[in-house]
């Protein structure tokens, strides 16, 4: 029986990567369109049926309104936390009844959830590493930013639920790029791994040594990452049209895809030259006449524009390395994610260090090499390695006066179990709340709260004297599980964290069937192009076939054949894939009969035979 492969997938907010270990090495597998990553974009066209990755990105443009990207920034989150983010992009995000983010599909007259979208892309790179590998991929590792509480961790385990896969591990995406930078280099000492990726920004700071990989600290912000620096540009472009002609295209969603586009090309081409060009035509008309955008773009004023996001970036970077080592005692930094290749956070993380940082990984296929690693571990493919990894935020419980008791202090290393003792408020009280948070702030208002739940058939008594013990249970993904218990009663009840993804079993099932759906889909759409090019070679070979025949045949079997090839050509047309298997299996039925005289006319006649390998050659004396 051939071992299951653990794939590993860096679900990124603009491009995903998977990867596989081969032959003791992690290698990243090529999408069907044969690129090394893929866009996180999916998109519906008017007939309902969907697409993902490079082809769904093109139709960006002249279907935005069904085209979702850069959907990570919404995943495990309810609408008003996201509610800002959610006017920045060209397809409509909204509030449903329960409050949570969802976006409109006009196409196919539905609302689809952030984890159903990212199942999408997570589907397309389970079909991509099943045709490499030519084996079924059910188990994948899959990163997440360091910075991801609780409730985007849940979503996003429950977006590869989704989309067919057993979720393994989750694992953080600076930790991942230090696997795949240490098991490669065989590195040791202090190193700091910093991902500005395309929304989201973490930094960590790993000790590394004799096959251990511990997380020391780690910092972040999740709502950080390339698409702020695009949007930066975006919002220049808008205001200079505006300035130049009177015309607002802030509204136009076609036109602010273009704009979008422009931008991050402008964003990636600033990092190898010192400036740009920004040419747009026909952006919109007004007053009947055509508007075009001819820009020059320096690096300079680029740099001017992005100073706020710079500034946003060094609080993280400061706080890892006070919770984790000084700065003297780094030995690398390693950039990862696309982002980093921007020449002035590359001299930001120089200026916070102290040193330059190390070009020794690819930012855009490091995370994914990492997460093979590390279903490398649990398959047991790979030895000697041990991943102390941490919690980024701190867990506690809502104590009385609104503040929180942290039970489970920020970078405690994972899984870790901790339990507290906490007791009634006021006499004779049966019943206490457990109300769960995710933060650093003292006031439980201010922080995240991930669920709760109540203990009852508590023994009445004088305040302070009930004895309830809170235990908290965090996982090697980040998940966690709570249990409370009344010590004198005996009674119990707990909670997994789960209802924090906004989904519950009930939607998460139905989901993973609509994914079965559309990969059934998918499968039959893929055929049915195969199909057609099958019949399209079919009918240039029949035609081929009818023009050699001439003089051959009888002349009622070449009008047999020449009927049967119009029909095949006027089924084509139709697209339907019944008409088109019918009118191809008759074409493929008399053209075998045709060649078939062929066939007994060449050794009848073998004079009428071409040998295309002799060639005559005149005798020179």
């Amino acid at each position: 029986m051939a071992k299951e492969h653990i794939i590993g997938i860096d679900l990124g907010t603009t491009n995903s990567c998977v990867a596989i270990m081969e032959a003791g090495e992690a290698k990243v597998i090529s999408s069907s369109e044969g690129n090394r990553t893929i866009p996180s974009v999916v998109s519906w066209k008017k007939d309902g049926e969907r697409i993902v990755g490079v082809t769904a990105k093109r139709s960006a443009i002249t279907n935005h309104q069904n085209t979702v990207s850069s959907v990570k920034r919404f995943m495990g989150h309810k609408f008003d936390e996201i509610s800002d983010e959610a006017q920045k992009v060209t397809y409509k995000v909204k509030k449903n009844k329960k409050g949570l983010a969802v976006i409109e599909i006009p196409a196919i007259e539905k609302d689809i959830t952030p984890e159903e979208i990212s199942a999408a892309v997570l589907q397309k790179i389970k079909t991509d590493a099943e045709s490499y590998l030519g084996t079924t991929v059910s188990k994948a590792v899959i990163t997440v930013p360091a910075y991801f509480d609780d409730s985007q961790r849940q979503a996003t385990k429950n977006a590869g639920e989704i989309a067919g896969l057993e979720v393994v591990r989750i694992i953080n995406e600076p930790t991942a790029a230090a696997l795949a930078y240490g098991v490669s280099k065989d590195k040791e000492g202090h190193i700091l791994v910093f991902d500005l990726g395309g929304g989201t920004f973490d930094v960590s700071i790993l000790d590394i040594g004799d096959g251990t990989f511990e997380v020391l600290s780690t910092s972040g912000d999740s709502h950080l990452g390339g698409d702020d620096f695009d949007n930066k540009i975006s919002e220049w472009i808008v205001s200079e049209l505006k300035k130049s002609s009177g015309v607002d295209v802030s509204k136009d969603n076609a036109a602010m895809q273009r704009v979008n586009e422009a931008a991050e090309k402008a964003k990636i081409e600033l990092s190898s030259q010192s400036s740009t060009s920004i040419n747009l035509p026909y952006i919109t008309a007004f007053e009947g006449n055509p508007v075009h955008i001819d820009l020059s773009l320096t690096r300079a004023n680029f740099e001017s524009m992005v100073k706020d996001l710079l500034e946003r970036i060094k609080t993280p970077v400061l706080n890892a390395l006070k919770d984790g080592v000084d700065k003297s005692k780094i030995n690398e930094v390693i950039l990862v994610g696309g982002s980093s290749r921007i020449p002035c956070v590359q001299s930001l993380i120089k200026e916070l260090t102290g040193i330059e940082p190390s070009k020794g990984v690819n930012p855009d296929e490091a995370v994914a090499l990492g997460a093979a690693v590390q279903g490398g571990i649990l398959a047991g493919d790979v030895k000697d390695i041990i991943l102390l990894d941490v919690t980024p935020l701190s867990l506690g419980v809502e104590v009385n006066g609104g503040m929180v008791d942290v039970l489970i202090p920020k970078n405690t290393t994972i899984p870790t179990q901790k339990e507290s003792i906490y007791t009634t408020a006021v006499s004779n009280q049966t019943e206490v709340t457990i109300h769960i948070l995710q933060g650093e702030r003292p006031i439980a208002k201010d922080n995240k709260s991930l669920g709760m739940f109540n203990l009852s058939g508590i023994a009445p008594a004088p305040a302070r004297v009930p004895q309830i013990k809170v235990e908290f249970s965090l996982d090697a993904n980040g998940i966690l599980s709570v249990k409370a218990k009344d010590m004198g009663t005996g009674k119990e009840q707990s909670i997994t964290i789960t209802q924090s993804s906004n989904l519950d079993k009930e939607e998460i099932e139905r989901m993973v069937k609509e994914a079965e759906e559309y990969a059934e889909a998918d499968r039959e759409a893929k055929e049915f192009i195969l199909l057609k090019n099958e019949t399209e070679m079919l009918i240039s070979s029949v035609e081929s076939t009818i023009e050699m025949s001439k003089d051959k045949a009888e002349e009622s079997l070449i009008n047999d054949v020449r009927e049967a090839l119009e029909k095949t050509k006027e089924a084509m047309k139709t697209n339907e894939r019944s008409s088109i298997e019918s009118a191809k299996e008759k074409l493929l039925k008399c053209s075998h009969s045709l060649s078939e005289v062929l066939y007994q006319n060449v050794q009848t006649n073998p004079e009428n035979s071409v040998d295309e390998n002799v060639v005559e050659a005149e005798v020179v004396e």
